[in-house]
């Protein structure tokens, strides 16, 4: 699952970790669950209390191991201010790697920094990367940079490496091939940066299980506050050695725990 939980406020304006946590077991029960604007010590953000977003989503779904990537990490009244992105995994986190993605000058329009984070997980039919991200919302030169960038992390990743068996810094952990790659693009489908990470070795999984047919809206389905019509912008990329496994993909239309809704994919 995939799910932008808007640091866990819903339509009501309520900040629940707990909520998202129980739609989470409600929708999906997942395996591995992505989310992304999670917040830990925030109390600017609107309806926060400065909850610690992971530590709160934690404990309301015990057997998870974690992982998080901060895309902003500043000095606030109480503490560190952070916000980013976070995968949640029964099926166990080997290496994790976090990745800042570009964040070129921008001097007509709000941006902030943004940042992918990379989880290894151990699935039923051998090694996967879990990748996940938030771009940028207002610049559409930003969202070309940073899926770019995201192309050139998979091709990284792929890249021949000498392997080392000694214990330590340097030992080689598996890095596979096969990969997902899924979060709030803040782009619709037909936007030219997603071309980046389809000629990189990505497919949109919803395409793959559904030709020709578009991905229902993510947001923007509850509540009208950015003034657009419901649209898709959250999505679920697969390599090309996973479509086999592609069983199904589905948008959760129906939550309003967030102003988001979560996309679930399932692998044979």
């Amino acid at each position: 699952m995939t799910w932008n939980v808007q640091w866990c406020r819903g339509v009501d304006g309520r900040v629940d970790p707990a909520r998202i946590a129980a739609e989470v077991k409600r929708i999906a029960d997942p395996d591995v669950v992505c989310m992304q604007e999670v917040a830990q010590d925030f109390p600017e953000l609107e309806g926060s209390r400065g909850e610690d977003g992971p530590a709160e989503l934690s404990r309301a779904l015990p057997g998870y191991e974690r992982a998080e990537v901060w895309s902003v990490d500043r000095a606030g009244a109480r503490g560190r201010g952070r916000f980013g992105n976070l995968v949640l995994s029964r099926l166990g986190i080997g290496r994790v790697l976090r990745h800042s993605l570009p964040w070129p000058a921008a001097p007509e329009t709000p941006s902030m920094p943004r940042a992918a984070l990379e989880a290894i997980v151990q699935a039923p039919f051998g090694p996967l990367r879990v990748l996940t991200t938030h771009l940028e919302y207002y610049s559409a030169e930003h969202r070309a940079a940073q899926c770019a960038r995201l192309a050139a992390i998979h091709a990284e990743a792929l890249a021949p490496r000498k392997q080392v068996r000694k214990p330590g810094t340097f030992f080689s952990d598996p890095r596979p091939p096969s990969a997902i790659l899924c979060g709030d693009f803040n782009m619709r489908p037909e936007e030219p940066a997603r071309q980046a990470l389809l000629e990189a070795g990505f497919v949109d999984a919803w395409q793959a299980l559904h030709p020709g047919v578009p991905q229902p809206p993510t947001f923007c389905v509850h509540e009208h506050v950015h003034g657009d019509a419901p649209y898709a912008c959250d999505f679920i990329f697969v390599t090309r050695d996973l479509l086999p496994r592609l069983a199904s993909i589905r948008v959760d239309s129906g939550t309003q725990a967030s102003d988001h809704q979560p996309v679930i994919l399932e692998l044979r």
